[in-house]
């Protein structure tokens, strides 16, 4: 019996053995990439992150000063443990993580701030996983020039000389991806029963729909000429063209295009591209994809988005890069989206309650405007064109983002999946707009109002016969623009303080009667 036993020690030990000299022989097998591990690390991140919840402040009165320090030291242990989580397991955990780390006036700021990280140290992959596509080109760059959650970009010369960008798939994030989702959709599920009030199924169901469309770079290359040809009258947007020739659904080229990412200012100042302008141009950019088109590119982070002067006429140019997520908004949505900023901007309170419910808002809808607008409710019901976000508003916002978490998450299971993504691209461009120093300028409402009035407009003469009512529809929009035109006006004559020689010239000019 001991000899026997002695003898299956032996063997297993030189199983183990083999096993371990293989494993560290052949890079390119990694553990992490085995179910088992995977599944076995998110299990137990989770438990940890729910245990530590469950205990830490049961024995502190809720609402104290003690609470909220102690929960915002809980919020950033257990952030920092999903990053750890999200970096090991990589692919989908990733893509998620960077969805979470981008809802800055949703989610509570240890957990943004913690996520953030994800959108720059995504892991590469080695060389030998791609080196299988080398040959194809006169010369390829074996450092990256970027990596993603799902791929990463090299630089590389084709045989005829053209500078190309190629895209490359991580080798196993199809095949991980649909067992990931699973496996957070059980996690989800699981922590509900512990906590109720928290409802993270939208997530999942996000993660669901979109990264199947993500993974087909084909499909992205589709979305960038389709945002090319829709956008064509910008002569300050730039889509890299796509050689189709050589793309396949793992593999993307597209023309080469250099650029400094849209929130390095000092890369802004060197290169003198105005700040003032970057912002004005993604403000209109975004407002027509969605009013206007109701096609939107909804990964506008900073990696995404670069700016450049045109080498041939020296004018700041934004290059839009990473097409695989884009939502298309349904008609009805996009004009009750229409709807709903005309009347936040205008400051009509009882049309942004109206608007607000038909978007699932319900009883929630002072949250939901505060949540679109990132401003406070006070400021809402103030107007939200009459004055700047201050940094005192700012981080009421962030702190009530903790203290509103279940009523957010709520609003975020009820409202149609559309929003979900617009949500993110919103707050994903106050992150620019914050990091240029150009947030929440009157101009950048008055853009959206006018994407908005061109889109109901266009809407309303789609669905009358009647020429005298087309012609009405017109007229009403040239003189809706027309009023924003002489509002912008007036805000730019008080803001290079030309208001009071103005006004003492027409005084000069037309003296009171004595």
């Amino acid at each position: 019996m001991a000899r026997k036993a002695l003898k299956l020690a032996s063997w297993t030990s030189m199983a183990l053995a083999a096993s371990g000299i293989y494993f560290y022989s052949n890079k390119y097998l990694d553990p992490n990439d085995f179910g088992a591990v995977r599944v076995g690390r998110a299990v137990a991140t989770t438990a940890v992150i729910s245990y530590d919840y469950l205990t830490s402040l049961k024995s502190v009165p809720y609402g104290s000063e003690e609470y909220l320090q102690l929960r915002s030291k809980v919020h950033l242990r257990s952030a920092r443990r999903l990053c750890e989580l999200c970096c090991a397991n990589r692919g989908t955990f990733i893509k998620v993580g960077q969805h979470l780390g981008a809802l800055d006036y949703l989610l509570p700021e240890e957990y943004t701030s913690t996520l953030k990280v994800l959108h720059s140290q995504a892991p590469q992959s080695s060389m030998q996983e791609i080196r299988q596509i080398h040959d194809l080109f006169q010369s390829f760059d074996d450092t990256p020039l970027g990596t993603a959650s799902l791929a990463q970009v090299h630089k590389a010369v084709l045989h005829d000389g053209r500078t190309v960008a190629v895209k490359v798939q991580h080798p196993k994030v199809r095949a991980q991806s649909s067992k990931d989702i699973l496996l957070m959709e059980v996690l989800v599920l699981a922590v509900k029963q512990l906590f109720p009030e928290f409802e993270f199924m939208w997530l999942v169901d996000e993660a669901k729909k979109n990264l199947p469309l993500e993974l087909d770079f084909l499909n992205e290359g589709r979305n960038a000429e389709k945002v090319s040809q829709m956008l064509r009258h910008f002569d300050f947007l730039k889509v890299p063209r796509i050689h189709w020739d050589l793309s396949t659904e793992r593999v993307l080229l597209m023309e080469f295009v250099d650029g400094g990412q849209v929130n390095d200012r000092d890369y802004m100042e060197r290169n003198k591209i105005d700040v003032n302008e970057i912002s004005r141009h993604l403000g209109k950019m975004y407002s027509e994809m969605i009013f206007v088109n109701g096609f939107v590119h909804c990964d506008p982070h900073p990696g995404n988005v670069l700016v450049r002067k045109h080498p041939g006429t020296g004018k700041a140019e934004i290059v839009l890069l990473d097409h695989g997520l884009y939502q298309m908004l349904t008609e009805e949505f996009r004009l009750n989206y229409c709807h709903l900023w005309q009347s936040l901007i205008w400051t009509d309170m009882k049309r942004v309650k109206e608007y607000s419910q038909r978007l699932g808002a319900g009883d929630l809808y002072p949250l939901f405007a505060c949540m679109l607008t990132a401003r406070s409710w006070d400021s809402v019901n103030r107007g939200i064109s009459q004055a700047p976000v201050t940094a005192t508003e700012d981080l009421e916002i962030r702190n009530n983002a903790a203290n509103y978490l279940p009523q957010i998450s709520h609003l975020l299971n009820h409202v149609p999946r559309q929003m979900l993504l617009i949500l993110k691209t919103n707050d994903l461009l106050r992150g620019i707009e914050a990091a240029l120093g150009t947030r929440a300028s009157a101009s950048s409402f008055l853009n959206m109002s006018r994407c908005c009035i061109r889109a109901l407009a266009e809407h309303k003469k789609k669905n009358t016969c009647s020429f005298f009512r087309r012609t009405q529809i017109s007229f009403s929009e040239a003189f809706n623009l027309w009023q924003i035109n002489l509002h912008e006006l007036i805000l730019r004559v008080k803001g290079l303080k030309l208001a009071d020689r103005v006004l003492a010239l027409i005084c000069w000019l037309f003296p009171a009667p004595l």
